[in-house]
């Protein structure tokens, strides 16, 4: 076998050492910023500002600084000062020819935050975000005042223009204040921080830490006229989080009040704070959570604590108080309608990627969710009678999540072409379109065996069904889902039900409910178009669903032989056809099972010959008040309170002048 190693490519003999580059100081972060910012799009540009604020609100948490100032200048220029303790300006001991503050802001990886005696509490602990800010500025400006005494320097895309200065005395004054504009080579000429997103992250800030007041200033020219933005504002909220969801709630109205608090984690491992509220009216819901006031837009280990101690604490309440049903509730039903903000404070925090939009500090999840659960208990055993119309919430939500899974699920189910899979008691038409074709729904096989035999095989489909099928208006999600009758139906349709219904891959052109004459068939009939009305009501408004008129009695006398529907038309022709006859054989159907296939065929369900009843809302000449009149009737006479259905019966009892009983 050949040597495969023996001889050296023709194309590695010019990789050599000289091709290694080796990057120094700020060159990685300008030669690829989207490593260090996620990007150089909008949300890059504006998580330098980001970056630096942090920087000011680790002082203010550690206790340190009260005041931020945030400024937008009309040149491009940003500035974040506050009143904390400086940035440190004295030689650094690796570096004694430059200041720690040139050190940090040129220098990856360097910063306060990897001891824990300088920042517990602190925003990361990357130690790149001032450099990285630094290195993507065509300007950046510092001042630092510390021992009364103010220090500035220079930079100009990450180099320094000069030697720390000091600028002279500063008796009234402390902190850091950084002033920088974006690179335009990095993020386009076109690229301008927006102030609405700079004043909500602001806002933002002040809702997390009560303790810090931050002043906000924009240019005027940089605002649109009657802008909701103002051009100054104090930002203070002594109330912190239960503010902040005072405002997302805007003028919703919730289901109990605001639940708020916070606690400590045991041996000083940090705190939470929290607010939530829970709405029935179908608006968005909202999810803030942050980490040592860092928004984590992807949630992480807080939020998943967070829901699973409300979740659990939902559980008990509801199986304390004899809601069966409440173990159908998941995290999605509990968190889908609820508006919360979450924010935790604690040491370490280990995020997933350098512009931290996800927690990963599964210590945190623990620790929430085992303080959090009891607190939450409480809160839900105060108010029981709320706290119930919560649970029923979250249930009816549960529910309609689990009917829309049932529906995905028929939907795979449902064939959109003949070869794929059907109910089996389905006998389908040979047709491969809808055009034309039609299916029979007949109560019962023995119905069903002779439309078999009557159809026209190539258009007309047969579907049996076992007897009396659901009455959706009154039965539960879980009845609905369960029910073998409606799924097989739904499944020969293929066109889904509730909102997956899609009437462009109905497998028919006409769906044709083919009951018995009968009281009975009456009734099955009126639970289908109740099915229909309820969860496909788009079979009915584009004429799809028609109603088979079979014959309940047969007359012959004479060789001549009438079909007549019902009481009435029997005694329509005894009085017209059969007048001069005294003989008339009547023969009374005892239902479709009873009637021979060809005069099955020759009555009901040959094209030429049958009559259809077609279905549909008809109650007013305007579509949108019809629907709504055949939803209140629908209500009345098939939902789940029959003392609609007496009113209904005692009103409209004097028009029937005959019973069939």
């Amino acid at each position: 076998m050949a040597n495969l190693f023996a001889d050296e490519p023709e194309d590695a003999r010019g990789y050599t050492a000289a091709d290694i580059e080796v990057l120094e100081g700020l060159e990685p972060v300008r030669l690829r910023p989207g490593m260090y910012i996620g990007g150089t799009d909008e949300a890059g540009l504006h998580h330098l500002v980001t970056e630096i604020l942090d920087n000011a609100m680790d002082e203010a948490v550690a206790g340190h600084a009260s005041i931020i100032d945030l400024e937008l200048n009309a040149d491009g220029f940003v500035g974040v000062r506050d009143n904390g303790r400086g940035i440190p300006i004295d030689p650094h001991p690796k570096f004694p020819n430059k200041s720690a503050l040139e050190v940090i802001l040129t220098t990856l990886h360097s910063g306060g935050k990897f001891k824990n005696d300088v920042y517990a509490i602190s925003g990361g602990l990357h130690g790149v975000g001032v450099s990285v800010v630094n290195a993507l500025s065509e300007e950046l400006m510092v001042e630092v005042a510390r021992n009364r005494t103010l220090h500035r320097q220079s930079f100009h895309r990450g180099t320094p223009q000069g030697p720390l200065e000091k600028v002279g005395a500063a008796p009234n004054r402390r902190g850091t204040y950084i002033r920088f504009k974006p690179d335009d080579k990095i993020f386009g000429v076109c690229a301008r921080l927006q102030p609405a997103r700079l004043f909500r992250m602001a806002r933002s800030k002040a809702y997390l830490y009560r303790g810090v007041r931050i002043r906000w200033k924009c240019a005027a020219e940089l605002l649109p006229p009657e802008s909701p933005i103002p051009a100054e504002a104090e930002l203070q909220f002594p109330n912190g989080l239960a503010d902040f969801l005072t405002l997302l709630l805007d003028d919703r109205t919730p289901l109990l009040p605001v639940y708020a608090g916070e606690f400590e984690f045991p041996g000083g491992a940090g705190r939470c704070e929290w607010a939530v509220a829970w709405c029935d009216d179908r608006g968005d819901p909202h999810a803030h959570s942050y980490c040592n006031t860092i928004p984590t837009p992807q949630g992480g280990s807080h939020e998943v604590g967070f829901r699973n101690a409300l979740l659990r604490a939902i559980r008990g309440f509801a199986e304390l108080s004899g809601q069966k049903n409440a173990g159908k509730i998941a995290g999605d039903d509990l968190m889908g309608s609820a508006t919360f903000a979450l924010s935790a404070f604690i040491p370490n925090p280990q995020f997933q990627g350098q512009t931290k939009e996800k927690l990963d500090s599964p210590d945190t999840q623990r620790a929430i969710e085992a303080n959090l659960k009891d607190r939450f208990d409480h809160w839900l055993t105060a108010d029981p009678k709320a706290s119930t119309a919560l649970v029923e919430h979250l249930v009816e939500r549960a529910e309609e999540r689990l009917k829309r899974r049932a529906e995905k699920d028929l939907q795979r189910k449902s064939a959109t072409g003949r070869r794929l899979r059907l109910p089996g008691k389905l006998t389908d038409c040979s047709k491969a379109g809808p055009e034309g074709t039609e299916i029979f729904l007949v109560e019962g096989d023995s119905a069903g065996g002779s439309a078999k035999q009557a159809r026209e095989r190539k258009t007309q489909a047969v579907l049996p069904l076992r007897g009396k099928i659901l009455n959706v208006a009154s039965a539960s999600s879980d009845k609905l889902r369960g029910n073998r009758e409606l799924a097989d139906l739904v499944q020969a349709l293929g066109c889904g039900m509730g909102k997956q219904f899609d009437a462009a891959r109905l497998r028919y052109e006409r769906v044709i409910i083919m009951t018995d004459a009968d009281v009975d068939g009456a009734h099955i009939a009126s639970l289908l178009m109740t099915f229909f009305f309820r969860e496909m009501p788009g079979l009915i408004s584009r004429s799809h669903l028609f109603l088979a008129l079979p014959p309940l009695y047969r007359l012959a006398a004479g060789g001549t032989t009438i079909y007549a529907r019902d009481d009435a038309d029997r005694e329509h022709h005894m009085a017209t056809t059969f007048k001069s006859r005294k003989n008339v054989e009547v023969s009374r159907f005892k239902g479709l099972g009873e009637m021979p296939p060809a005069q099955l065929k020759d009555t009901t369900m040959n094209p030429a010959t049958r009559t259809l009843l077609r279905v549909d809302f008809g109650l007013s000449d305007q579509e949108a008040a019809s629907a709504l009149e055949a939803g209140d009737l629908v209500n009345r006479l098939m939902g789940r309170k029959p003392e609609l259905r007496l009113a209904f019966i005692q009103a409209n009892a004097h028009f029937v002048s005959q019973l069939d009983v």
